[in-house]
Parts: C-alpha cells; sequence; structure tokens
C-alpha cells in the first residue's frame, strides 16, 4: 500500500456513510453543530429536543447536505417519550448506530442553597437519568446488532464544582461515571461509550455566564488559549469517538476546554506549593 492510498484509508476511518445518528439537544448549540457534523461525515441523523419547532431549522439544514433526517419532539426526563423516540427512529431507520446524548437544563444560577426539589429534578433528570434511561433503550438496539458508539456530552465542572452550578455539576460528574460504568459493561457487546467535556461554549444555553464580563475573563485568563469556544469546535471531537477512527477508546471523557482545566489544576498545585 502506497503512502497516499494508507492516507485515504485512516481518514475513512473518521466518516460514519450509512450510519444512523440520533441525537437529543439537536435544536441548537452544541447540539445542533454536532448533528450537522455527523450528516456532513455521512450519517443519517435523527433529531430529538422539547419544542418540536426548534428543530426545523436544523433539520433543513441537514436535509440539504442530502442525508435523511426525523425530528421527533421528546422531554427525556420522561421515560414515555424516551420510548416514543426510539420506536419511532426504529420505525423510521430500522436501526441505531450513533447515541449523542446532548440534552441538558440548568434552570437555576447561584448557590445550592436556592436549588429546590423541582430544580433537582430538573437538572438531575435531563442531564443523568435520561442520558441512562436513553442508553439503555438504544444500547439494547446496539446489541442486538453487534455494537455502536454512545457519547456523552459532560462538562469540565464534573472534575472541579463550577461556583453558580453546583447541583450541574453533581450531574455531569455522575454522566462521567455513568460512561464508565457502561463502557465497562457493554464493551462485550461492541458498545463504545465516551463523553466529550466541553468548557465555557458559546452558546444559549451559557448566555447568562457570557453576560457576566467579569467570569468570563477569569474563565479565559485560566484558559490555556486564551478564549471561550465556538459550539462547532466540539464536532471534531464527537465524530472521533462516533467513528472507526476511534474503535479501541472506551470509558474516556476527552475534554475540549483550550486547556482551561489543565491550567486551572497547574494553578492550584502551585499556590499549595
Amino acid at each position: 500500500m502506497s503512502n497516499e492510498q494508507r492516507a485515504v484509508s485512516f481518514m475513512d476511518k473518521f466518516r460514519v456513510d450509512g450510519n444512523v445518528a440520533l441525537i437529543t439537544g439537536g435544536s441548537r448549540g452544541i447540539g445542533r453543530a454536532i448533528a450537522l457534523g455527523l450528516a456532513e461525515a455521512g450519517a443519517d441523523v435523527i433529531l430529538a429536543s422539547r419544542k418540536l419547532p426548534d428543530l426545523e431549522a436544523t433539520a433543513q439544514e441537514i436535509s440539504q447536505t442530502g442525508k435523511r433526517v426525523l425530528t421527533v419532539q421528546a422531554n427525556v426526563r420522561n421515560l414515555p417519550e424516551i420510548d416514543e423516540l426510539v420506536k419511532k427512529s426504529m420505525e423510521e431507520f430500522g436501526t441505531i448506530d450513533i447515541l449523542v446524548n446532548n440534552a441538558g437544563a440548568n434552570p437555576v444560577w447561584g448557590s445550592v442553597f436556592d436549588i429546590d426539589e423541582r430544580a433537582w429534578d430538573v437538572i438531575l433528570g435531563t442531564n443523568l437519568k435520561g442520558h441512562f434511561f436513553l442508553s439503555q433503550a438504544v444500547g439494547e438496539i446496539m446489541r442486538n446488532k453487534g455494537g455502536g458508539a454512545i457519547i456523552n456530552v459532560s462538562s469540565t465542572c464534573a472534575f472541579r464544582p463550577d461556583i453558580g452550578i453546583g447541583v450541574y455539576s453533581v450531574a455531569k460528574a455522575g454522566l462521567s461515571m455513568l460512561t464508565e460504568v457502561l463502557a465497562q459493561e457493554w464493551g462485550q457487546y461492541n458498545i463504545r461509550v465516551n463523553s466529550i467535556g466541553p468548557g465555557l461554549t458559546k452558546t444559549k444555553f451559557s448566555e447568562s455566564r457570557q453576560g457576566d464580563p467579569i467570569q468570563v475573563k477569569e474563565i479565559v485568563n485560566s484558559t490555556a488559549l486564551g478564549r471561550t469556544a465556538e459550539p462547532e469546535e466540539m464536532v471534531n471531537a464527537v465524530i472521533f469517538l462516533a467513528s472507526e477512527a476511534s474503535s479501541f477508546i472506551t470509558g474516556q471523557v476527552l475534554l475540549v476546554d483550550g486547556g482551561h482545566f489543565a491550567s486551572v489544576q497547574n494553578m492550584m498545585a502551585t499556590i499549595k506549593k
């Protein structure tokens, strides 16, 4: 094999042609970017969100790539809606090869003193419970067909609590452990389970933080690359983890944070000295 042929062969492994990808929270921000990226890489796409009209613009963009797309209204906190999402996906495509658990919610910013039971249930239900039960349902499909890839969208706050989003940090820490548990148990079925951990990213979800120049400055100053992320910068990591290019990688969290976590760790080590 020539060097040119080898290069083409290696690059082909980053394609997901013929795969069907289900993305939750796919109407905007990171979820929208991931959906468009997976379609460009060759996958047909299922988009899920709590509000169906929000998905239409993303679906139209995917259709323009020539790939098939299905939109489904689903709140992942509700198990019957998860069941209906999976049912409609199977009726349309007959399989699910890639699952991206991206749906997220954090209705309260501030002290944990301000968290009531409803807020706790929304945060844990969306960011952890929903991901578990959707992974369980899709994992059974993947087991029956001989494998698949699950990618959870976590956060750097899974490893270092973030002031103002304490319960969200708890949920993301749980998601990291869920990633490891599913990877360990489902590896025997050729199901790979990994996560990405975005740093502060310019999305509607992070608007309240982006609107605080002091907080943003602190984050930027403690990020090696000296800036916040764009949603599109999460896409290549997901394509890598969804494709054959990462065929021997499972149970991992790939931080896509511009070096923020590493910088903070170094700062803490220096302070301790």
